[in-house]
């Protein structure tokens, strides 16, 4: 049997890094992926993807990655369930990441990334000049 799911998109909040009791790093984030088409009104919506991060992936997500990072994430879905405080049984679905790769920050970072790129070149030109 096949369980694979590949998905890119943004975090919705700065990843925050836990550990369990045995000293496992861990993260939970919720991974904001566009679907590829427009609905009726002509809207593209937005899937929020819960995805759980272990050991090194997750320790260098809480370091490099916060809000609006967009991430990209292989891993398998998984279904487990827990009684909350009421004693209600809660279902969860979310994705296990097998490999994270960063894929850049907002596009206000990029952009003022792209900036400071574009001004340190136009300083070398001008210096060499």
């Amino acid at each position: 049997m096949i369980n694979e799911v590949i998905l890119v998109g943004r975090l919705t909040k700065d990843p925050e890094l836990k550990f369990t009791k045995d000293g496992t790093a861990v993260t939970n984030v919720t991974l904001a992926v566009n679907r590829s088409f427009r609905n009726s009104a002509g809207e593209i919506e937005t899937d929020f993807v819960p995805c759980i991060l272990w050991n090194r992936a997750a320790e260098n997500a809480a370091e490099y990655c916060r809000k609006g990072s967009m991430i990209g994430i292989t891993g398998r879905i998984q279904t487990r369930s827990y009684e909350n405080r009421e004693g209600k049984k809660v279902y969860v679905t979310e994705v296990v990441a097998d490999t994270v790769r960063f894929l850049g920050g907002k596009p206000a970072e990029n952009k003022a990334a792209i900036a400071e790129n574009k001004a340190i070149t136009e300083n070398k030109a001008a210096v060499s000049q």
